[in-house]
């Protein structure tokens, strides 16, 4: 069982949250064999995204989870 994760969420104001869109509680995992792979991953998921304008940001919340081995 892969036991790193990523866990992406919106934050409280983003415009997706809304009902007849992503709504409230979307959310979205992914889950890595080893530590390094989801730390590679984290680093690409966070780092600024080249067909984003110069200093916009996704509206996201990343972070780190873990599965109880």
């Amino acid at each position: 069982m892969k036991r790193y994760g990523i866990r992406i969420r919106m934050p409280e104001d983003a415009t997706f949250r809304m009902p007849h869109l992503l709504g409230p509680d979307w959310e979205a995992c992914r889950w890595y064999e080893t530590e390094e792979a989801r730390e590679k991953a984290f680093a690409e998921t966070t780092a600024d995204l080249s067909n984003y304008r110069k200093g916009d940001r996704p509206a996201q919340i990343v972070e780190r989870i873990d599965r109880d081995a």
